[in-house]
């Protein structure tokens, strides 16, 4: 019976996209550039916004899949082509270098020397590069290593490997690459077989031409084909709001006053025109925080013309890790007086429902918490730009690997959200706190010195101020404690942190991110009416007082990926990471409900719950 192996029209993007190895059915398969996509049948989504901040032409979705009931037989769709390409038998123990000529549709590679015919099985072992290469392991060359040169030319016959278990040890070290060729019998175990050892780059992705391969230098490093660092994928995403009549460069004038009256502006407007204009430009935006579109446009505005050194994302640049601020304008958007509305962004807003409460813990939550805005429906666009190998900050591969078309692959999700602010006042008293400040230096330290630091710096600003370490980690709580309320899964919430202090953010935002997984109904927004958002608020913070690791997480001083969290683990904070912004890092529940030597924002809420509790108690 033919099989039929399908990948969703949404897992194209993540996490199935370019470069991506992943497992289906036995079977192991790595997906193409989108420069093999088929032409017919792929779906164009629109995103003027984030095609502009990119620089691209636009952005197409892959063929839909067709649903088992009503399969269409080779129906276009995303290509994804067999790799590794060393496969083996489960039976013979015989080793298969398998080519797009042996392919069958519909059938899975058997082995030729087996009757019946058994099916093949994937190596588990690939080799990457820094560079962003991913190649099959010279299984030849490993079975020789350990002759000389002169040894290894006396075998001319490269096919003839077996891949063996050995019942005699364990691990590792039981199993080995050996050649039957006559004469020969090298043979290697996998003992070491992880790390580096000294193989050279094939210089290309498996679905790459001859004629594309380069010479690569890199050292190439060996992991299993599941490895957590052979694919960081580089995902941009975008709301789709209303166009605004207020240019997005002077949303803010008081960052443009501080980019004017900083030291060097006077030097950049004289050599706007040069290139040493992005010297200027660089310490100009560490300093202030300012972003390229508004350097551009207060440049062009005092010169009369926009400088060539402009900010504008070249045409290539989606092949980089560069991560545009989008934040701007949907923080503009979901702030306005009137709430912009169109038919993919309805929003209406509403209040916590307890104005008329005098008492605590009812009355502190309505001075901690600002505007509520409910979206009845939203529209988000997801893209991917490209891919690394080894570690994030590695070289950036181009999702069109042979550069051939100006647009990314992308998909679009439909749903709702709650976004909810802080109160203003109450924030900034909070944050200027001394203990506060100190505790968030630490993790600013830390973050300093990790790999991730470009990446997270794209979504903090250029300082990491403490209302994204607070806003961060209540978007994290208010997901976990919605999961319960509203039938939604953590998996299917995401977050969108609004926490640059040069832009005056200070809100959240908690949307459904897999309407086509679970579909959006109303669950979510209907839990942010009053007065069930002021009752999910309350019960958050009650819960996020204690922890099941407690005291050891509470008082942890450095957990998670590079001691980027500090009172945060799975146990009270910690999401699944499709749905966090930031992988899971900059997390710390004590600012949110207080700890050792440090003011939470909402500790005064947890005091008086608990008082209210015990007073209950003692009337009864």
């Amino acid at each position: 019976m033919s099989r039929t192996l399908r990948v969703r029209q949404s897992q194209t993007v993540v996490p199935f996209g370019v470069g991506a190895v992943f497992d289906i059915q036995g079977e192991s398969f790595v997906a193409t550039g989108i420069g093999d996509w088929p032409a017919r049948g792929r779906q164009r989504i629109e995103s003027a916004r984030l095609a502009s901040r990119l620089g691209v032409s636009g952005f197409y979705a892959a063929p839909a899949t067709a649903s088992d009931r009503f399969d269409i037989p080779d129906a276009p769709g995303a290509p994804y082509i067999r790799f590794p390409s060393w496969l083996f038998c489960g039976s013979c123990r015989r080793m298969k270098r398998w080519r797009i000529a042996d392919e069958k549709p519909g059938q899975p590679p058997r082995c030729p020397s087996c009757s019946p015919a058994r099916t093949l099985a994937p190596m588990r072992f690939v080799q990457i590069c820094q560079a962003g290469h991913l190649s099959d392991v010279d299984w030849w060359f490993w079975a020789h290593s350990r002759r000389d040169a002169g040894e290894r030319r006396r075998c001319e016959e490269r096919d003839r490997l077996r891949f063996l278990v050995s019942e005699r040890a364990s691990g590792l070290e039981a199993l080995s690459v050996a050649c039957t060729a006559k004469g020969c019998g090298a043979s290697r175990d996998l003992l070491d077989i992880l790390g580096t050892h000294g193989m050279r780059c094939s210089g290309r992705n498996p679905w790459q031409r001859a004629n594309e391969r380069v010479e690569c230098p890199r050292p190439v490093q060996i992991v299993q084909r599941t490895a957590g660092n052979l694919y960081y994928p580089i995902v941009h995403s975008a709301l789709d709001i209303p166009e605004t009549d207020v240019p997005a460069a002077h949303a803010d004038e008081a960052l443009a006053a501080r980019v004017r009256e900083h030291d060097l502006w006077v030097s950049l407007c004289r050599v706007a025109a040069t290139p040493r204009a992005a010297v200027f430009r660089t310490m100009i935006q560490e300093d202030t925080g300012a972003e390229d579109d508004l350097l551009d446009a207060l440049i062009a505005e005092e010169t009369g013309q926009a400088p060539p050194s402009s900010g504008t994302v070249p045409s290539d640049a989606h092949a980089g890790h560069a991560r545009p601020d989008l934040s701007r304008e949907e923080w503009a958007a979901f702030t306005a007086p009137t709430p912009p509305a169109t038919r993919d962004f309805a929003l209406r807003e509403t209040t916590l429902g307890v104005a008329g409460e005098t008492a605590d813990p009812w009355a502190a939550l309505g001075r901690r918490f600002g505007r509520i805005v409910l979206a009845d429906r939203l529209r988000e666009v997801r893209t991917l730009s490209g891919f690394s190998r080894v570690s994030p900050d590695a070289t950036a591969v181009p999702a069109d690997t042979a550069r051939r078309v100006k647009w990314l692959p992308a998909v679009e999700v439909f749903g709702e959200g709650i976004f909810l602010t802080l109160d203003r006042a109450q924030l900034t008293a909070w944050e200027t706190d001394r203990d506060v400040r100190q505790r968030v230096s630490g993790m600013r330290t830390d973050l300093d010195r990790s790999f991730q630091r470009d990446r997270l710096e794209a979504l903090t600003g250029p300082e990491l101020a403490p209302r994204f370490v607070l806003l961060h980690t209540l978007a994290h709580l208010l997901i976990r404690q919605l999961s319960f309320e509203s039938g939604y899964t953590t998996a299917s919430l995401r977050e969108r942190i609004y926490a640059r202090p040069e832009q005056d953010q200070y809100g959240i935002l908690v949307y459904t991110a897999a309407g086509d997984a679970e579909g959006t109904l109303g669950g979510l927004v209907r839990q942010g009416e009053p007065p069930r958002l002021a009752e999910t608020l309350l019960r958050m913070t009650e819960a996020a007082a204690w922890c099941s690791a407690d005291p050891l997480c509470a008082e942890h001083t450095g957990q998670g990926f590079g001691n980027l969290n500090r009172a945060a683990c799975h146990a009270c904070a910690l999401l699944p990471e499709t749905s966090c912004e930031t992988a899971n890092t900059l997390l710390d529940r004590a600012l949110v409900v207080g700890g050792e030597h440090v003011p939470g924002y909402l500790e005064s809420i947890v005091t008086a719950a608990r008082d209210a509790a015990a007073t209950a108690l003692e009337q009864q």
